[in-house]
C-alpha cells in the first residue's frame, strides 16, 4: 500500500477512544451548553415573527416613525439578532471552545507525530 498522508494521519489515532475522552465530552457539552438553548430561543424570535405577520397584521402595521412599522422594525430587528448571535457565538467559541480544542488537537497530533518518528525508525 502507498504511504499516503492520511493513511499517516488515520493509523496511529483511535479516534473512538478520542471521543470518549472526559476532554472530548466536555467540549462537546460546552459547544452544546451554548448552541442549543441560543438556537431555541433565535427559533421563537423567528417564528413569532413569522406568526405575528400571518396573523396579527393590525400590530404589525403600527407607524412608528413616519412610514416605518412595527413589522418592519422586527423584520430588520431578525437581522440584527442574526449578527449579534453569531458575535456572541464567536466569542465564546474563542474563550471557552477553541481552548478545549487545541488541547484536543495538540493530542492527536503528538499521537501522530510520535507513530511517524516510529516509522521512520523502522
Amino acid at each position: 500500500m502507498g504511504n499516503s498522508a492520511h493513511e499517516n494521519a488515520a493509523g496511529p489515532v483511535d479516534f473512538v477512544a478520542e471521543q470518549n475522552s472526559e476532554e472530548f465530552q466536555k467540549l462537546k457539552k460546552s459547544h452544546r451548553s451554548f448552541v442549543l438553548p441560543v438556537a431555541a430561543g433565535f427559533l421563537l424570535w423567528y417564528f413569532a415573527y413569522v406568526l405575528l405577520a400571518a396573523y396579527a397584521h393590525d400590530f404589525m402595521s403600527i407607524k412608528v416613525w413616519g412610514s416605518i412599522n412595527i413589522g418592519l422594525i422586527m423584520g430588520l430587528l431578525q437581522f440584527v439578532t442574526t449578527f449579534g448571535i453569531t458575535a456572541w457565538y464567536v466569542s465564546y467559541a474563542n474563550r471557552k471552545l477553541d481552548p478545549q480544542a487545541t488541547v484536543i488537537r495538540q493530542r492527536l497530533e503528538a499521537q501522530i507525530d510520535a507513530a511517524n518518528l516510529t516509522k521512520e525508525e523502522v
